[in-house]
């Protein structure tokens, strides 16, 4: 039988885990409190430029609304530093001169350091003051772009541009989300840039889904079932 959801829409979504928290954001970033970290993934910061060099005309006001939710964010967070889980720039077609300008001046905009987990967009790019550094543990996190099992620690990641799908045919609705799958011991974040798709994650993993400014944990069931 088809699952229905139910949810409860929230301004903000505690996830514990192993005595930490995290605090799952509207805006698709995590925030930790003790640390005072903002976690972010999958900007694709250049995406319209990449298309555009290959003759596909796409709008280029992507960046312009991606940096801006980032800087309201850093501003009301107050974050000691912001860590990119990787795919911050589309790629070297994308990677434009006005591009390099705007992330070189990224950091004190923000007010704090910026950090890059180097992800598969990544590759062969170089970003002057930006190194990509690998996947590492911040705590009781692993923070990696790709999914990454670590045996006692909860995999952060990017890459999956988890969404969630609701209704059924002829009547569905996507939506990005905080997807956490127990198994693995992984919560995938949604992607943060604003010209990016997103890919359905099993059911049954626990999600919460972005919408209006608004964070909804949803509990699925099987119909027919009380």
């Amino acid at each position: 039988m088809r699952a229905a959801a139910a949810a409860v829409a929230t301004a903000v979504a505690t996830f514990q885990w192993g005595g930490e928290r995290l605090e799952l954001l509207a805006e698709r970033a995590a925030w930790d409190p003790h640390r005072r970290t903002l976690l972010l993934a999958d900007l694709h910061l250049g995406k319209a430029e990449s298309f555009q060099a290959q003759g596909i005309p796409l709008p280029s006001d992507g960046d312009a609304a991606t940096l801006n939710a980032l800087l309201e964010l850093a501003a009301r967070q107050r974050p000691e530093q912001v860590i990119v889980l990787g795919d911050l720039i589309h790629g070297r077609l994308g990677l434009t001169a006005e591009l390099r300008a705007k992330l070189a001046a990224l950091p004190e905009l923000l007010g704090c350091r910026l950090r890059l987990v180097g992800g598969n967009h990544e590759r062969g790019n170089w970003i002057a003051g930006l190194a990509q550094e690998p996947s590492q543990a911040l705590g009781p996190w692993w923070l990696s772009h790709e999914p990454e099992a670590r045996t006692g620690l909860l995999n952060l990641c990017g890459h999956l541009h988890p969404v969630a799908q609701l209704g059924g045919k002829g009547d569905r609705l996507r939506l990005p989300c905080f997807s956490y799958c127990p198994r693995t011991q992984r919560l995938a974040l949604p992607a943060f840039g604003a010209l990016t798709g997103g890919m359905p994650l099993p059911g049954q993993e626990r999600q919460w889904l972005v919408a209006d400014g608004a964070v909804l944990e949803v509990h699925r069931r099987r119909r027919g079932r009380p």
